[in-house]
């Protein structure tokens, strides 16, 4: 079974250009949140301008809202060297251990995977700072392991530490710095380490945040909530690639990065139960990358090639059959149970592109997004061509592009 019209492995990313003026890119959030601008755009009512807090008057009636639970993490570590020189460690993913909860809870040694600055000047011997913690003061020494470097440059560093009483998360969370996106070309400060974060977020593991959801306050959920709009979370540990630029012509010859990803199975039991029945409304684009792996992992297990990732060409091949949605995801759900797993864990290196078929997600709210970037090309899919319009529209009526800026409501192409 073919399922797309066209190859996305041909397309120009050229194509997906616009003018973005730095002026329009926001440094900072608005001082409430939910104040900021909403392009709402359906095939049905076309392009109109609200605001994020009228949110619950125009998601569906039935909608089941999906939210990314990701914690952006204090990522940046900055060491000094006895000649002065300044090197910056900037944790990826961990490696030893290689589970999120288990490396964060480590005592005395662990190792990530890190893009080191000013790596030059760090030619041998450990680095090294004292770190004073809610749980004890500290020595922290860095040390390059004898790993070849990764295709992303990023390089494995353990860390080592000489109190046992301390954990790795409250070293970052004392000296690390939060990862605010290169584009805001700033430094980051106080504020960003609440800006940064969701108001819903609690589960460690992001170098970046999940924008769309940084809109939401309180008091908006607590109306989504009285409005009867059901909401479930997912976890994606957004990496830094996801601003990585697409630097080759075709999209065909670009890498996509890799990222890990856990959903609950009574959510996956429900989605399944629920499929074609009612709205799915995703909160930003990695959750909509999250749940439409859902599908495509439920298709590799039923033909038997699941290895444990999505893999970024999976969509578009018919190496295996593409079942209908309940299907799919019932069959994620029986495998998880025949294996007597409540969670589904798995890594996702999907490309969403025009040319794929969405299968889960009806609606999804969002922010601008870079030209040229793999989340235009997702947003481009979902909506069509009609994003040069809507772009265009927005740039002219003054709305606030990137991280800090205004959002969008968006419903899928019929």
């Amino acid at each position: 079974m073919i399922q797309h019209t066209m190859n996305p492995k041909d397309i120009k990313i050229e194509e997906y250009n616009y003018p973005l003026p730095d002026s329009r890119i926001a440094l900072h959030p608005l001082a409430e949140r939910d104040r900021c601008k909403l392009l709402v755009y359906s095939q049905e009512g076309g392009i109109s301008d609200s605001r994020f807090d009228a949110l619950t008057e125009l998601l569906p009636e039935g909608a089941l809202l999906v939210y990314n639970n990701t914690r952006v993490i204090n990522a940046r570590l900055r060491f000094s060297k006895s000649t002065g020189a300044a090197i910056e460690i900037f944790c990826l993913e961990p490696h030893t251990p290689a589970d999120y909860e288990q490396a964060f809870a480590s005592r005395e040694k662990c190792s990530w995977q890190c893009l080191v600055g000013n790596s030059k000047k760090w030619k041998e011997g450990d680095l090294q700072m004292t770190v004073v913690t809610a749980s004890g003061i500290t020595t922290l020494k860095a040390r390059r392991l004898p790993v070849p470097q990764a295709a992303d440059r990023s390089q494995t560093i353990e860390f080592e530490w000489d109190n046992a009483n301390v954990p790795f998360s409250d070293i970052i969370s004392a000296v690390g710095e939060i990862p605010i996106p290169p584009y805001l070309n700033r430094k980051s400060e106080a504020s960003d380490s609440e800006d940064y974060q969701t108001v819903y977020s609690h589960i460690d593991g992001s170098v970046a945040a999940p924008t769309a959801g940084l809109h939401f306050t309180p008091a908006l959920l607590d109306a989504i909530d009285k409005k009867g709009i059901k909401r479930r979370e997912v976890t994606l540990h957004v990496g830094a690639g996801t601003f990585r630029p697409v630097k080759s012509e075709r999209i065909g010859d670009h890498d996509m990065h890799s990222e890990w990803i856990a959903v609950d199975s009574s959510l996956i039991e429900e989605l399944a139960q629920e499929a074609g029945k009612r709205p799915i409304v995703a909160v930003g684009t990695t959750s909509v990358r999250t749940l439409e792996s859902l599908y495509h992992a439920g298709c590799l297990i039923a033909a038997g090639k699941w290895e444990g990732e999505v893999p970024q060409w999976a969509p578009y091949s018919d190496e295996c059959e593409f079942l209908p949605v309940g299907e799919a995801l019932k069959v994620l759900h029986e495998y998880l149970a025949a294996r007597g797993e409540d969670t589904f864990v798995a890594r996702t290196r999907i490309i969403i592109a025009p040319g794929y078929t969405y299968r889960v997600v009806d609606a999804m709210i969002t922010n601008f997004h870079q030209p040229q970037s793999t989340l235009l090309l997702l947003v481009s899919a979902f909506i069509g061509d009609t994003w040069r319009e809507i772009y265009n529209h927005a740039l002219d009526a003054d709305y606030r592009f990137l991280s800090y800026g205004d959002a969008c409501l968006f419903f899928r192409k019929k």
